[in-house]
């Protein structure tokens, strides 16, 4: 079985186990026991003094994009301090009774999934306040294989909250790799310590850790959501449902005006054998369409180590804009931090002017997409980064 960072430090007594630590986690963080992680550091008499919770809360059910407020844990008894709210780090004043910060958090393998620029904001509050920060580090949960790097990497100019700073949008990486990546391009000088896992190899996926799945947020309930993420994510920028305000984001697609089985049919044309796409149903409860029926598709991945999902994410919508050009439409999408919610394709894809992209005729398109999903590059920016080599 898997042994988390937190496992390992559990199992461990560190100089500062009793200093004043402040705790960034949320409920999705726990033991390869399933133990919140929260409560076993308490338990094992680390000296936490408050935590800070990052996008969808402490107990990660906030709604996508909306601000959560500062309050206390029922669990632990102990304050919450947002970091998704009016501020996106620890205030001077937040780290000033503390003098360590912990930080674990179970990351998907997104660039555009915000838990990792919280980690970038809580490295550089650390550093200007001169504290210790331990990374707590947990399995990229869609596998570390450079093989399965997807891009664009993000240009500056569209530098957000989904996309701080130049990386791809599957990365391949883990959020202790990241940190220590950052720490150094960036020259962040955060005094950074990152605690490994045990018993991870890059060419797991989750269901090979050998424990059930904890969903990460409200739209993130399964690993097969987790998989198809990277490229489904674009469809908030679209008039088409990823299938939020279901059980089955991500992993469901659809509208009132598609017809599920012609999409179907074109799509598992185009395809390889990697999916199993059927045409569905369904009737979202909020979000896109709440309480219309949409009909659609949904997509089973059934190569986990050969499927693209970023390159499938952008066909799919190419696809589905010339069957239904009288329906299908650029949508804003409004969150905390892209409060008009506008150009939010470029900011997902990291690159302007991606609508463009769309205009172009199919053989054009598919060998631009080609190009942009491709980044090499990557893998030898972070190589002397990595920790888990085979």
């Amino acid at each position: 079985m898997i042994r988390f960072g937190i496992d390992i430090l559990l199992d461990s007594s560190p100089t500062w186990k009793t200093d004043r630590i402040g705790l960034v986690t949320n409920h999705a963080a726990t033991t390869n026991r399933l133990v919140s992680s929260r409560q076993a550091l308490g338990k094992h008499g680390f000296n936490i003094q408050k935590l800070f919770s990052p996008e969808h809360g402490l107990d990660v059910l906030g709604a996508d994009g909306h601000a959560m407020k500062d309050g206390a844990d029922g669990l632990t008894g102990l304050p919450i301090i947002s970091l998704y709210s009016n501020k996106l780090a620890p205030s001077e004043e937040d780290l000033s009774d503390i003098d360590l910060v912990l930080f674990d958090i179970p990351d998907i393998g997104s660039r555009f999934y915000t838990y990792l620029w919280t980690m970038t904001y809580v490295m550089e509050a650390c550093a200007s306040s001169g504290k210790k920060l331990v990374i707590l580090d947990r399995p990229n949960p869609i596998s570390g294989m450079p093989a399965l790097v997807e891009g664009p990497i993000v240009a500056i100019a569209q530098s957000s909250f989904i996309g701080r700073w130049p990386i791809p949008i599957r990365h391949s990486c883990t959020l202790g790799e990241l940190a220590l990546y950052f720490n150094t391009v960036r020259d962040i000088k955060c005094q950074l310590e990152v605690i490994k896992c045990e018993g991870w190899n890059r060419t797991y996926f989750q269901p090979d850790w050998g424990m059930p799945f904890v969903p990460t947020s409200p739209a993130i309930r399964h690993f097969e959501s987790m998989l198809l993420y990277p490229g489904l994510c674009l469809l908030e920028a679209t008039n088409i449902s990823e299938g939020r305000g279901t059980k089955d984001a991500f992993c469901i697609v659809g509208a009132p005006w598609i017809n599920g089985e012609i999409l179907a049919n074109r799509l598992s044309d185009i395809v390889t054998d990697e999916l199993q796409i059927t045409s569905y149903r369904f009737t979202p409860i909020e979000n896109k369409y709440q309480g219309q029926e949409c009909k659609g598709i949904r997509i089973a991945v059934k190569q986990p180590a050969f499927f693209q999902p970023v390159f499938f994410g952008l066909m799919l919508i190419k696809l589905i804009a010339q069957l239904y050009p009288a329906h299908f439409q650029w949508s804003p999408y409004p969150t905390l931090v892209n409060q008009n919610g506008r150009q939010h394709l470029d900011k997902l894809l990291g690159i302007p002017n991606s609508e463009l992209l769309f205009e172009l005729p199919l053989p054009t398109f598919i060998a631009e997409i080609t190009k942009l999903t491709k980044c090499s590059e990557w893998n030898e920016r972070v190589e002397q980064f990595l920790l888990y080599l085979d």
